[in-house]
């Protein structure tokens, strides 16, 4: 497949080593470059493919850890995965079929949680307005798919970063992602700057994975701050300036 994966650890042994374990049942990737962020021992690393191992000396950030993994990137694709994913099977033959249309730089399976419910892993961009209508229990801004085989890659504005698969090209022509952002609003600001530079952002349904996270982290002051303050400047960065995944259609590329 050529392509090189990023798994992220944050002391997180026993989540990681259930994805890593997962990988055994995946083939054709090139290069698993592993990031300790804080160091730990337990990591059981995948015996069929080749594996980088980084240990921080201080950790970094989402953005950081995985500019840092794609530093000499010679794949043609590069996936970023949360050490939380579990595996149903492969997804990325089904994710690399998508990768025929030359425009898309970035594409996500449809995520599932443990029930087998999908999550907001697929959304409309911030805005005032609707984080507003969001606090009001009213929209959550996610696009409303079901897993189906027989669905379609859908266009659309963002996706989280807990599973991306990033055309090379399209990663290194935005620069990555902006490590002046600390946790959140990575993803949603490397989606907003693919759709400017012409690439498309899709999300294939029919393609699932599972998260396995409780997200309880967010509710703790240190991470309402990081949350707030990325937020802060993503507005700075884009409030006015958002391109859409229904008015954009990208001008054809030959990479």
């Amino acid at each position: 497949m050529n392509l090189r994966l990023s798994v992220v650890s944050h002391q997180q042994a026993p989540l990681a080593n259930r994805f890593l374990s997962d990988l055994q049942r995946v083939d054709g990737i090139t290069e698993l470059v592993l990031t300790e962020n804080l160091p730990e021992p337990g990591l059981v690393l995948p015996d069929h493919i080749p594996t980088r191992r980084i240990v921080n000396p201080h950790p970094l950030g989402f953005a950081g850890n995985h500019n840092q993994a794609f530093e000499g990137c010679g794949q043609p694709f590069f996936c970023v995965a949360n050490p939380d994913i579990r595996l149903y099977g492969d997804p990325f033959p089904g994710l690399l079929a998508c990768m025929d249309d030359p425009d898309v730089g970035v594409v996500a399976p449809l995520v599932l949680s443990p029930a087998g419910l999908p999550e907001d892993n697929a959304r409309h961009f911030p805005t005032p307005w609707n984080l507003g209508l969001k606090l009001l229990g009213l929209d959550d801004g996610r696009y409303h798919f079901q897993p189906s085989v027989q669905s379609d890659p859908r266009p659309v504005e963002w996706v989280a970063g807990m599973f991306l698969l990033f055309r090379t090209t399209a990663f290194r022509d935005v620069g990555g992602f902006d490590a002046k952002f600390h946790l959140y609003y990575e993803d949603v600001d490397i989606c907003a700057r693919l759709w400017k530079a012409g690439w498309k952002v899709v999300c294939d349904p029919g393609i699932t994975v599972m998260h396995e996270a409780q997200r309880a982290s967010r509710h703790k002051p240190r991470y309402m701050s990081w949350h707030a303050t990325s937020m802060a400047r993503y507005f700075l960065k884009h409030l006015g300036r958002l391109p859409s995944a229904e008015r954009n259609t990208p001008q054809h590329r030959s990479n």
